[in-house]
């Protein structure tokens, strides 16, 4: 594996990965917990040398270029019914798709 540079601004722990981790409901190793907690220090150092670049006089922006959203009038048409959307579903159950439950918690 390739070596992560050392920080040293803000740093993060295994047990802040841990954390982030449990809360991504994602399981890491020990020996993945060892490999990230150094990188995932280097991107949060990055973004502070970025904050410290980031001049009072230059305005926040999403885009680097001025990007005009075009808007287009909502027009109405027909659809499907729910009989006729639900038709090809696997599974229905009370007008609804139904799906396998993915996270492991009841409803």
């Amino acid at each position: 594996m390739p070596e992560t540079p050392e920080t040293t601004g803000p740093s993060i722990s295994r047990a802040d990965v841990a954390h982030l981790a449990g809360l991504a409901r994602i399981d890491l190793t020990e020996a993945e917990l060892d490999h990230l907690a150094p990188q995932l220090s280097v991107i949060v150092e990055s973004v502070a040398r970025v904050r410290e670049v980031a001049d009072e006089d230059v305005p926040p922006t999403s885009h680097p270029l001025p990007v005009t959203n075009v808007f287009r009038d909502d027009v109405v048409r027909p659809g499907l019914s729910a009989d006729e959307a639900l038709a090809a579903a696997p599974s229905v159950e009370q007008q609804r798709f139904s799906v396998p439950q993915i996270l492991g918690e009841e409803a």
